[in-house]
């Protein structure tokens, strides 16, 4: 049904998933911050489901993401991710089972 399904979620935001696959959500709350771990986003895809995440790059640049952005964060130089919205950022990462 491309990008949402028939009741307007995202790929992959509910149900199961195939057993070489698993799921995280990572939760941002309202003008707080998440240091980068590249570890946490090892081979992931990563969509933001609800609310703007902003990335903050080592060198302080800083880039924007809203709702149904879709990206990848594994081996990037970034500092942090930070919620620059009024609602809890909610981020859907999916990676291959470790």
């Amino acid at each position: 049904m491309g990008a949402d399904d028939a009741h307007g979620r995202l790929p992959f935001e509910h149900g199961e998933l195939t057993p070489r696959f698993e799921r995280r959500i990572v939760t941002i709350a309202p003008g707080r911050s998440l240091p980068y771990e590249a570890t946490v986003w090892r081979d992931a895809i990563v969509v933001v489901a609800r609310g703007v995440v902003e990335l903050e790059a080592e060198s302080g640049t800083r880039h924007q993401h809203g709702q149904r952005a879709v990206f990848w964060l594994d081996g990037l130089p970034l500092r942090a991710l930070h919620n620059v919205s009024n609602t809890t950022v909610v981020l859907i990462a999916v990676a291959r089972r470790r």
